[in-house]
């Protein structure tokens, strides 16, 4: 997120997620992308579904035919998430951004049993789950480096300010 401003310049492709916008709005902004409800096509082919809060369980864990109740004790709500179907792998993309200290700082500390709770949630379907933070600059400053180290040490991820479209194994279109 820059303030009243675009980002993106950083990338070979340019082809970032933004703070700014949610996942689906901006796939359907890249060429050869197109989103229909829950659903994500590039040139023509199903390629991944997004969920966000409530429809990862109303949506998906429906379709599995997975009933969250007999498996974990209180729902996760996903910022966004975005199962590709070609990795069979289910990305949480939880975005926090901070401009003054506050109680982000303790929730940076939870993505392990998060994941874990992802991942006994998909376990029967044989999905696999990544977990990650999409974060402000502000989670630059030095005194995050004990938490980020963290988020590393527990297999979860991190990107600032963008998270480029094949950490997701998702196509990138060519620049034109």
């Amino acid at each position: 997120m820059i303030k009243n401003g675009k980002g993106g310049g950083n990338t070979k492709t340019g082809l970032v997620f933004e703070g700014k916008t949610d996942l689906s709005t901006f796939l359907s902004m890249q060429k050869g992308y197109e989103v229909i409800k829950d659903r994500v096509y590039y040139e023509n082919e199903l390629v991944a579904r997004i969920f966000k809060k409530y429809d990862f369980y109303k949506i998906f864990l429906k379709e599995l035919e997975i009933d969250w109740t007999k498996i974990i004790s209180k729902q996760l709500l996903p910022d966004d998430s975005i199962f590709v179907i070609i990795k069979n792998t289910l990305y949480i993309i939880e975005c926090k951004f901070q401009q003054v200290a506050g109680s982000v700082d303790e929730k940076l500390q939870t993505c392990d049993f998060k994941k874990k709770q992802y991942q006994k949630l998909l376990s029967k379907a044989n999905i696999d789950v990544e977990y990650m933070y999409l974060l402000s600059d502000w989670f630059r400053d030095p005194r995050y480096k004990d938490v980020l180290d963290y988020i590393h040490s527990v297999r979860c991820h991190y990107y600032f300010e963008y998270i480029p479209l094949y950490k997701f194994g998702l196509p990138v279109p060519n620049e034109a």
